[in-house]
């Protein structure tokens, strides 16, 4: 990813906290030198780099991609921030062009297939209590135990220990402090959920 420096992040604890807020990652393989990709939620165990981190997820069985895993070859997962359009009407700068402003992060590794029923059940039951937790009733997986095993046969799980990380942070960081203070304003008053929250992450890492 090219990441010019006012841009780039490098704290794993940032870059870990990015994935576990925004986990619904884009799985990017190549096959044959073919790019291919999967949209699926993953978990984080761990953080930052090395052996005590690592992605974890499931595909369903007849997707293709888990077959990649095995060539060997990097795997790139990228989980995307809040994201919009700048428009430079909003800057206190006469000359200016639009852009956009957005959170990225990707990580880098070589995936593990998950054989073990075990393993693949309990992989499956944090992943649901993961997106359940909160909810004010969630939902208790009480299902018959053939319906069950159906379900893991028709999927395949695996672990990505993480060899690298890269983030950007594209914010308005190469702005003056005028045009960063318009543009949060602007923002502010979007009825688009995800621009109010991109003024958010602007103010929160605008230059100090």
């Amino acid at each position: 990813m090219y990441i010019p420096k006012q841009f780039e992040v490098t704290d794993p604890k940032v870059l870990s906290a990015v994935i576990r807020e925004f986990s619904f990652a884009s799985v990017i393989t190549a096959d044959g030198g073919r790019p291919f990709a999967t949209h699926l939620p993953i978990l984080l165990e761990g953080e930052g780099e090395g052996d005590d981190a690592r992605m974890v997820g499931h595909m369903a069985r007849a997707n293709p991609q888990w077959r990649h895993f095995a060539n060997g070859g990097e795997t790139l997962m990228i989980f995307e921030g809040p994201h919009g359009y700048i428009s430079p009407a909003w800057y206190e700068t006469e000359l200016a062009v639009p852009t956009w402003n957005y959170v990225a992060v990707h990580a880098y590794g070589r995936p593990v297939l998950i054989d073990d029923g075990e393993r693949l059940q309990a992989l499956v039951d944090c992943t649901v209590g993961h997106y359940e937790s909160g909810r004010d009733e969630p939902w208790k997986a009480e299902l018959p135990a053939d319906f069950k095993d159906g379900l893991l046969q028709a999927i395949v799980g695996f672990e990505m220990p993480i060899n690298r990380m890269e983030g950007k942070f594209k914010l308005g960081q190469n702005r003056p402090d005028a045009d960063i203070r318009k543009t949060v304003e602007a923002l502010r008053k979007s009825p688009r959920e995800s621009e109010r929250e991109l003024a958010e992450w602007m103010e929160r890492h605008a230059p100090n």
